[in-house]
């Protein structure tokens, strides 16, 4: 290795120091999507979010609850017991808990001990989801959780997926705040080959990070071409990609023709939810909703976008998954240099890696 080159790789890992990877801990102080609202019901729902092993499910009158999934006797799953009216049944010995997690019942003696039980988490239900917040519960405020009003007045049409992505929810949120690789990891579906070299504007603040790409004059791919008619060369693609929050992400692009005056011309507008929520430090639960704010009632071309985009993410998926093969190796003289387009990106990794140093911090101050 040469002495230019050893420098730059001092520099570089210098660099990555200051942004958060896959090992970055958890920030717990924010608002992530346990599960769509309709996949919670009256059953007992087992789910890891930010290391921690959930149980989840609803009472009686509807209301979502998640509680440890650990009984607090011989830490049983208590997702591998039974729900009976609002109260979790251990499936090992019996013990039984509230929808508080106290445990209200102990079969084997006459009276049961009081102050046992487990952790209960607030939740949240808004629009399609669910929203559990796993730092302290003095500082659970609600009127944190991030906004997305398009999904709850009934002026877009949507449809909703998951993906179990085996890669890290760092990685993710840089996957979608840099869109160049649109024209190279989907060449085969949404991307175009002039994606990569349009103009683009960054924007930033503390906790929000935006680019905007504009690519004009394009030939649209067939999932936004079809369902716009604009099935020609002089078509118009604004896309914004923003980082909202840890758990949120939304890219939002409009459509025009670009032949026609701005006065008056038609335009249609996609919004994705991209919702990120760690599961380990090498994997995420990684939930989805397409809306969009024309043909409202037209099922069959929901579904046709649905099967484009879902085509489209699958390729993500696989990508980060490839990605992750290599961060997890751990080799200690691997180096990242930034470029230009990746500032948006690297701004969001180190404001994570802040938060998630201040939380590390305060615990660690709190420890006798």
């Amino acid at each position: 290795m040469s002495l230019l080159q050893s420098s730059l790789l001092r520099v570089s890992q210098r660099a990555m120091r200051q942004m958060a990877d896959r090992d970055t801990p958890f920030i717990e102080d924010e608002w992530y999507v346990v599960g769509f609202g309709a996949e919670i019901g009256r059953s007992l729902l087992k789910r890891m979010v930010l290391g921690r092993r959930l149980v989840l499910f609803r009472t009686a009158a509807g209301e979502p609850v998640a509680l440890d999934d650990r009984c607090a006797h011989r830490s049983y799953p208590l997702s591998a017991g039974r729900l009976d009216g609002d109260t979790v049944v251990c499936g090992y010995h019996g013990m039984r808990f509230d929808k508080a997690g106290d445990c209200i019942e102990v079969p084997s003696q006459a009276t049961c001990p009081k102050g046992i039980g487990v952790r209960k988490y607030p939740l949240v239900e808004r629009g399609p989801f669910v929203w559990g917040w796993f730092g302290a519960e003095s500082r659970a405020d609600a009127s944190r959780i991030p906004a997305t009003p398009w999904l709850e007045g009934g002026q877009w049409a949507s449809s909703q997926d998951y993906f179990h992505l085996p890669g890290n929810y760092v990685s993710l949120h840089e996957n979608l705040l840099d869109l160049t690789h649109l024209t190279f990891v989907h060449a085969g579906t949404f991307g175009t080959p002039d994606y990569a070299r349009a103009p683009y504007e960054v924007e930033s603040s503390e906790g929000r990070y935006r680019i905007t790409r504009s690519v004009s004059p394009t030939r649209l791919p067939p999932v936004w071409g079809k369902p716009t008619g604009l099935e020609h060369d002089h078509a118009a693609r604004i896309a914004k990609s923003e980082f909202v929050a840890p758990g949120l992400h939304v890219v939002s692009v409009q459509f025009h023709d670009a032949a026609l005056p701005p006065e008056g011309r038609p335009r249609f507008e996609i919004r994705t939810c991209h919702l990120p929520t760690p599961e380990t430090h090498g994997s995420t639960h990684y939930f989805i909703v397409n809306s969009r704010d024309f043909a409202l009632d037209d099922s069959g071309m929901t579904e046709f976008m649905r099967g484009q985009l879902m085509a489209a993410f699958r390729e993500d998926v696989e990508a980060l998954t490839r990605l992750e093969e290599i961060l997890a190796d751990g080799d200690p003289e691997r180096y990242e240099m930034s470029i230009a387009s990746d500032a948006p990106a690297v701004a969001m990794r180190r404001y994570l890696l802040k938060r998630a140093t201040i939380r590390e911090d305060a615990q660690v101050s709190m420890r006798p």
